[in-house]
């Protein structure tokens, strides 16, 4: 379980097909305090630590997490948006995030406004009926809040977040241009309530 509050921005340094992808992350954590079997979040996906280094850990990632997730995410290079799971008794500072990627976006547009920047992302259909103006969404990790949702006539929706100076300072979204694929969580409330509609449909049926 993670809140969205990145932590840290790690690079991948390695990658190599052992059945399933391996990567290396180089980081700037003590890994002295970092267990094998740990929980990590790497742009919004969790990953379980595999093996662990004085600056540096890795992980396995299947064929199914990789096909699920941004095209492009995990080559050497990329910068990821990392956040160590939530202990007891931690400060909630975003919303609660599983680390299960829901859907893959694309970053529409990109405009400054005053000394923040504002984005509209492109989410996918199914996904769409889950996004609610001040509703919470992960995007690669990052809890961010959604101020507009603009529905679009293939059943996809626009919507628009806010981003602070301190936000892009700390995360990959100050680097992110246009038509970039982004890891898309929605909210865990709203996976919920929308799964009690699609039954409450179909008993009416």
């Amino acid at each position: 379980m993670f809140t969205g509050i990145i932590t840290d921005v790690g690079t991948i340094s390695a990658t190599e097909m052992r059945g399933d992808l391996h990567l290396r992350i180089a980081c700037g954590y003590d890994t002295s305090g970092i267990d094998i079997g740990a929980s990590i979040a790497c742009s919004g996906a969790c990953m379980t630590v595999v093996e662990l280094g004085a600056d540096w850990f890795a992980v396995d990632i299947s064929q199914e997490s990789v096909s699920r997730t941004a095209p492009g995410r995990w080559e050497v290079g990329r910068r990821l948006n990392l956040e160590r799971s939530l202990k007891v008794g931690d400060e909630l500072g975003g919303h609660i995030v599983t680390g299960h990627v829901d859907g893959v976006g694309t970053i529409a547009s990109i405009a400054t406004e005053g000394d923040s920047v504002r984005l509209e992302i492109r989410a996918p259909a199914e996904l769409a009926p889950y996004l609610a103006p001040k509703g919470s969404i992960a995007v690669d990790g990052i809890s961010l809040t959604v101020n507009s949702v603009t529905d679009q006539p293939d059943g996809s929706a626009l919507f628009g977040l806010n981003i602070i100076p301190h936000t892009s300072a700390v995360t990959t979204l100050g680097t992110m241009a246009i038509h970039d694929g982004v890891n898309l969580e929605i909210d865990v409330l709203a996976r919920y309530l929308g799964r009690m509609e699609q039954l409450r449909s179909i008993t009416r049926r």
